[in-house]
């Protein structure tokens, strides 16, 4: 297949593109470096698909690319790119996150709405949107309510994909990632944070009580997820893509302790937007796709 993945320096993107790769499919990236977080970072998950020749890197926007040129006759659009971060989505910064996460994603639908190649747009979407959920685990019929402006711009994106499907056939399909972890992790993220801290014996700082529980998912599981969607399951179809893993931060903390040894932990203010729980019902998802989860969060 010819792919095209939005995103591609990215923690989630350069690994799906790397099993396509692996698995014989031709890969488009794009990135554009958003400076989230330190462009080296980027630059280093983009070594290790570099070495393909089935892969060629284009450095863009979204915002910016002439996108019908560069969507003409792909197959498969795994569409990971994003502004990041829940807290930092509040404020004058929220316009970044419409721009790129709302904006970005009506430009490429309306690229690839006439295409005659196209199989399956794929989009990552977030368990943000539930905020914090009507019941656990979450099923994807639960009314979204997201507690974040991070958690509005994909909840709005997603829209965009559902629209597009019923109104011009575009074959998306939406799959709601909770709290995905491993290999490439972004710097902001729990874990990365949390062994950065351990290994060097400074504090790590948990916000509230550490009592936040989440489904943490590994990230072969979430690439497991995208290829499978991308060849089945029905056009405009949301789904969670969830580990089955639940646990607090401090369990998760404790997990860190057995490996690392003693940690220092300051416990600070609860952030604006952070969810109490979050539990994936995945049922849709083994239904529709065939997924299930392969790796816990201890292994």
């Amino acid at each position: 297949m010819r792919c095209l993945v939005s995103g591609v320096a990215g923690f989630i993107g350069s690994s799906i593109a790397e099993r396509l790769l692996k698995e014989g499919h031709s890969v488009v990236g794009l990135d554009c470096f958003l400076p989230y977080y330190a462009k080296d970072i980027k630059e280093r998950n983009l070594k290790s698909l570099e070495g393909f020749s089935s892969f060629s890197f284009v450095e863009s926007n979204l915002l910016e690319c002439d996108l019908n040129v560069l969507c003409e006759g792909m197959e498969w659009i795994f569409h990971e790119a994003a502004q990041a971060g829940v807290r930092a989505s509040w404020g004058a910064e929220f316009v970044t996150y419409t721009s790129n996460n709302i904006l970005a994603t009506q430009r490429l639908l309306e690229a690839v709405r006439g295409s005659s190649s196209l199989k399956k747009i794929i989009y990552a979407s977030s368990s943000s949107v539930y905020g914090n959920a009507e019941s656990y685990p979450t099923k994807e019929t639960t009314l979204p309510r997201p507690i974040s402006p991070y958690g509005v711009s994909k909840l709005a994106a997603e829209h965009l994909m559902r629209l597009y499907a019923s109104e011009f056939g575009v074959p998306t399909a939406s799959l709601r990632y909770f709290t995905v972890f491993g290999p490439r992790q972004r710097p902001d993220m729990a874990f990365n944070r949390f062994i950065s801290a351990a290994l060097k014996g400074n504090e790590i700082v948990v916000y509230g009580d550490g009592e936040q529980m989440r489904d943490f998912t590994f990230i072969d599981d979430v690439v497991d997820a995208n290829l499978l969607a991308a060849e089945r399951g029905q056009p405009g179809s949301v789904m969670n893509i969830g580990g089955g893993t639940n646990a607090t931060v401090l369990e998760v903390l404790d997990i860190i302790s057995s490996l690392i040894g003693p940690l220092k932990i300051k416990k600070i203010e609860r952030q604006a937007g952070d969810a109490k729980r979050t539990s994936a019902d995945t049922r849709l998802a083994r239904q529709e796709i065939g997924f299930t989860p392969k790796v816990g969060l201890e292994e």
